[in-house]
C-alpha cells in the first residue's frame, strides 16, 4: 500500500526533515546564488563556452563519483555526522572563496572545489533522511527537503541580482555569500544535537532490499540518459548572456524563477509520486525533456518557459530519484548505495556537459536534440525498473 503523509504535529521524524531541511535552504542558498553568476564570472575571466561547459561538467561528475567513496566510509566507520560536516564545510566555504579568484584557472578549481565537498556529505544526508521514509511516506520526505532547499536556491540568485545592480561587482556577491554558508552551519550544529542517532526515526523497514537488485542498476542506467540531457546552469547562463537574451543583472532572476517553479514541482510530485510512482515519474521526464528547444532556440519569453522546465528537471533529480533508490536501498549499506547511484548520474552528467558544450559552439540545434533524446531515452529504462521492483 502507498504511503501518505500523515498528521506532522508531534512527530520527531518530520521535525528530523524540516531541520536538514532548513540547513540545505541555507546550502542552496549559498552555492546556487554562486552557481547563477560562475558562467559569466569565467566568461569575463576569459574562459570559453566549451570551457565552461567542461568545467561544470567536471565538477559535477567529481561530484558525483565520490559519493560511493564518502558512502561506504560512513556505512564502515558509523561516523555520519563527522562526514557530514566535513562535506558542508568544504562545499560552502569554497563559494564565498571565489571573491579571491583572479584568473578563470582558480575559478575552475574552485568549482569542483565545491562540488566535491557536496559528494562527501550527500550520501549521509540521504541515507539519514531514509529513516523517516517508513512513517511519512518516500515522496514526500524527499520532496519537502528538496521544497526547502529549492527555497535556498531561488533566495540565493535573488541576493547574487540585487548585489549586481547596486554594485555590478562578482566578487561583492561571491562574498556576501559567507553569511548564509555559517548560517547553514549553524543549522546543520541544531540538528546534530537535537537527532544524535537519526536511525532511532525508523518505524518499520526503509531498506527493504537485500543485495543490489536489477531495479537498482536500471534506474541508475536511467538516471545517467536523464542527467546528460539536463545541463549546467553555467552553460545556460552563458548563453543568455552572450546571446543577449538577458541582461547579465537579469540572469540569476532567471535561474531564482526556475528554482521556484521547482520548489511548486517537489512538493506536487512528492505527493502524487507517494499514490502513483511511475506516471509521475514518465510525466515529469517527458516535460523535462522539453526545456532544451526553449532555452537555446527562443527568444526571451520562450526562455522564460524553458527555465520553468528545467526547474522541473531539477525537482525531478532532487525529489522522484531520491525516492526511487529508497525504494530498492539494500539494508546496510544505503549509505553506499547512494553514492553508487549517483557516479552513473554523474557519469552521463559529465558526458552530456562535453557534448553540449562542443555542440553549442557547433549546432545549437543538434545540441538541442541531444538533450531532448537522452532525456526521452531513459523514459524505457525507468519503466523497465519499475516491472522488475513488482516481481
Amino acid at each position: 500500500m502507498k504511503k501518505t503523509a500523515p498528521a506532522l504535529s508531534g512527530s520527531p521524524a518530520f521535525r528530523f526533515v524540516l531541520i536538514m531541511g532548513i540547513v540545505n535552504l541555507f546550502s542552496d542558498m549559498t552555492y546556487e546564488g554562486g552557481a547563477s553568476i560562475n558562467g559569466p564570472y569565467l566568461g569575463a575571466l576569459g574562459a570559453s563556452a566549451a570551457l565552461i561547459s567542461i568545467i561544470a561538467g567536471l565538477g559535477e561528475f567529481l561530484g558525483y563519483s565520490m559519493r560511493p567513496v564518502a558512502g561506504y566510509f560512513a556505512d564502515k566507520t558509523g561516523r555520519y555526522w563527522t562526514i557530514t560536516f566535513v562535506g558542508y564545510a568544504i562545499n560552502l566555504l569554497a563559494v564565498p572563496i571565489m571573491a579571491l579568484a583572479g584568473t578563470w584557472q582558480v575559478a575552475a578549481a574552485l568549482i569542483p572545489a565545491e562540488r566535491v565537498g557536496r559528494a562527501i556529505r550527500k550520501p549521509t544526508v540521504e541515507a539519514m533522511l531514509s529513516y523517516t521514509t517508513a512513517k511519512h511516506g518516500k515522496g514526500w520526505v524527499y520532496g519537502v527537503n528538496t521544497a526547502l532547499d529549492e527555497t535556498g536556491a531561488a533566495i540565493g540568485p535573488l541576493v547574487i541580482a540585487l548585489v549586481l545592480f547596486l554594485k555590478e561587482k562578482y566578487q561583492i556577491a561571491y562574498a556576501l555569500l559567507a553569511i548564509s554558508a555559517l548560517l547553514a552551519l549553524a543549522s546543520l550544529t541544531i540538528a546534530r544535537v537535537g537527532f544524535p542517532l537519526p536511525c532511532r526515526l525508523e518505524e518499520g523497514r526503509t531498506a527493504p532490499a537485500i543485495g543490489f537488485t536489477s531495479s537498482y542498476w536500471l534506474y541508475m542506467l536511467a538516471g545517467a540518459f536523464f542527467a546528460a540531457g539536463l545541463m549546467s546552469f553555467e552553460l545556460i547562463s552563458y548563453h543568455l548572456s552572450t546571446a543577449q537574451i538577458v541582461a547579465t543583472p537579469w540572469i540569476p532572476m532567471f535561474l531564482a524563477f526556475s528554482t521556484g517553479c521547482g520548489v511548486v514541482a517537489s512538493l506536487v510530485m512528492g505527493r502524487l509520486y507517494d499514490r502513483a510512482e511511475l506516471p509521475v515519474i514518465i510525466a515529469a521526464v517527458f516535460l523535462s525533456s522539453l526545456f532544451a528547444p526553449f532555452v537555446f532556440l527562443g527568444s526571451f519569453s520562450f526562455a522564460l518557459v524553458g527555465m520553468a522546465l528545467w526547474g522541473i528537471g531539477y525537482a525531478t533529480q532532487d525529489t522522484l530519484l531520491k525516492a526511487l533508490i529508497a525504494g530498492v536501498l539494500p539494508e546496510g549499506k544505503r549509505n553506499l548505495a547512494f553514492g553508487l547511484f549517483y557516479v552513473g548520474y554523474g557519469t552521463g552528467w559529465l558526458i552530456g556537459s562535453i557534448v553540449t558544450g562542443l555542440l553549442y559552439e557547433r549546432s545549437r540545434t543538434s545540441l538541442v536534440v541531444f538533450a531532448v533524446v537522452a532525456q526521452l531515452a531513459s523514459m524505457s529504462i525507468f519503466i523497465l525498473g519499475q516491472r522488475l521492483s513488482r516481481k
